[in-house]
């Protein structure tokens, strides 16, 4: 449970007693509800979060060790729309998403191991429309197809 509460910065809230441990955390106006379970997490199925400090996030999970590059290959990947992604496993082996919306905002020194998915995979123009972020995809130019 530190995970989600010390890597990722979100608040623990209170949470029903059962029979095994389990903890909600705040997202916004959504929860997020963690069960601790010995059956193994599946290797690709995961959550995705955004993150109040993704830098922090970054170097905290650097320090930790827990990025995974089985999942999409590089510590962080530049999205075509300029949103920034990163993969996470937590201690019980869950693929966590960490997202943020826009890559010019953040200090890319603190960033060192980020590549662009543009430059690792050709994007399609239906790849290139594409956001986590369809609020602020609306207000954005169509890019070319590098997605520059």
């Amino acid at each position: 449970m530190r995970f989600y509460s010390e890597v990722l910065g979100l608040e623990k809230i209170p949470t029903y007693t059962f029979a095994f441990p389990v903890q909600y955390f705040r997202l916004g106006d959504q929860q997020l509800h963690i069960f601790e379970r010995e059956t193994p997490a599946p290797q690709f199925h995961h959550i995705a979060l955004d993150v109040d400090d993704f830098e922090a996030a970054f170097e905290r999970a650097r320090d930790l060790r827990i990025h995974d590059r089985t999942a999409f290959f590089a510590d962080v990947y530049e999205l075509p729309d300029g949103a920034v992604q990163m993969y996470l496993r937590d201690p019980a082996g869950n693929l966590v998403e960490v997202n943020w919306p826009d890559i010019a905002t953040l200090d890319h020194s603190r960033l060192p191991t980020f590549r662009r998915l543009a430059d690792t995979v050709e994007q399609t123009p239906d790849g290139l429309r594409s956001s986590l972020y369809l609020h602020l995809r609306e207000q954005q130019p169509v890019l070319g197809s590098d997605g520059r």
